[in-house]
């Protein structure tokens, strides 16, 4: 789009927000109509259900607010009328009201709740965090490649359940003999701070090789390909990432920590850390970290790793000194790179033609 349709007063921005917040309410209105079907297990256990209803009735007026804005400045009336639409349907089909069961026997399910939940939390998050903070003040929040961006982060959170067994599943076929054993209970037993620090030492080393190979396997390299194609970085751009990837870097890094035995409170801490750490290492922020930088991953230690220039750098996710200690380091003064993706820009565009991409000849 032009900077005409989307400057500031055009009903654009209100458009988007309008769409975006209706057609997530009415997601959020369909999994209390069908929780188990939609809703994964282990957060249904631990959901403040009163908070979640205000949540949903704030977020349909917002929208409502929005989608009305948006068509009264507006020439195409699109985006307004999908979000009005979006929120009559979902206020018409109960809306926050609706009365979910309270006991739900399932053991398939689509994880709609984990992908509404999540992206909302971290577009509360990190959206003004690169506004207020922005390494490229030009960027847009709507830049290049958002939406191939959003339908990695919707198949990735939607196929939750598919994702977890297929990750967990090597890690039971090869561990299963260590079960119980006394390492295990040794491990377990220890301070959950102190596990919490041994997840991320042990997971990031072998996350350091694996993520080696796929660069160095050109095999391998076509799936990993696809997230280095993104030519601007934000929060959202860590998400695109080909399900294959994503299966073999999970797998690699669980099995480990599956063996040791990790007590499963620091393990669910891990989890939710490293969820946001990713997130944040690809935001579009300045923040530099002075000498922490050589300590821990920032957005600039894993910026240089998707630098345009520089390759084969800055492998680990957690520990620079991981790359330290095997000559892949690359952390020049406090600088950023000029540009991002990959030369020649031999990946497509758009999400279906990625997903093809490795296996096309």
């Amino acid at each position: 789009m032009s900077a005409g349709e989307t400057r500031f007063g055009s009903g654009w921005i209100s458009g988007v927000i309008s769409a975006t917040l209706g057609l997530m309410g009415l997601g959020a209105v369909a999994c209390l109509h069908y929780p188990e079907m939609l809703t994964t297990p282990n957060l249904r256990e631990v959901y403040p259900l009163n908070l979640i209803r205000g949540l949903i009735h704030f977020t349909l007026m917002v929208a409502f607010a929005f989608g009305a804005l948006s068509v009264v400045l507006r020439k195409d009336k699109t985006l307004g009328a999908v979000g009005l639409t979006a929120t009559l349907v979902a206020a018409l089909w109960g809306g926050a009201s609706v009365q979910a069961a309270s006991t739900v026997d399932s053991s398939s399910y689509i994880g709609l709740d984990f992908f509404l939940l999540d992206l909302f939390v971290l577009a509360l998050v990190f959206v003004p965090i690169e506004r207020l903070y922005p390494r490229l003040r030009e960027q847009r929040i709507f830049r290049t490649g958002w939406v191939t961006d959003l339908a990695y982060f919707s198949s990735s959170h939607v196929l939750v359940q598919v994702l977890m067994l297929v990750t967990m599943v090597p890690a039971a076929f090869f561990f299963r003999w260590a079960l119980d054993s006394p390492l295990q209970r040794a491990i377990g037993s220890q301070p959950g701070f102190l596990q919490f620090l041994e997840m991320i030492v042990i997971s990031d080393f072998t996350a350091y090789w694996v993520h080696r190979l796929f660069h160095r396997v050109p095999f391998l390299w076509k799936f990993h390909a696809i997230h280095h194609s993104s030519t601007e970085m934000d929060w959202l751009a860590g998400s695109r990432l080909h399900l294959v990837d994503i299966i073999v870097t999970r797998a690699s890094a669980f099995a480990p920590l599956y063996a040791l035995g990790f007590a499963p409170a620091p393990l669910s801490a891990y989890l939710v850390f490293v969820s946001f750490h990713a997130v944040f290492i690809h935001a579009n922020v300045r923040f530099r970290f002075r000498s922490l930088r050589w300590i821990f991953g920032t957005p600039q230690f894993h910026h240089w790793h998707h630098s345009a220039e520089v390759l084969d750098t800055n492998f680990a996710i957690h520990l620079p000194v991981i790359d330290w200690l095997f000559g892949t380091l690359h952390l020049p003064g406090e600088t950023f790179p000029a540009s991002y993706g990959i030369q020649g820009d031999p990946v497509p565009d758009d999400f279906a033609s990625q997903l093809l991409y490795p296996v096309r000849k």
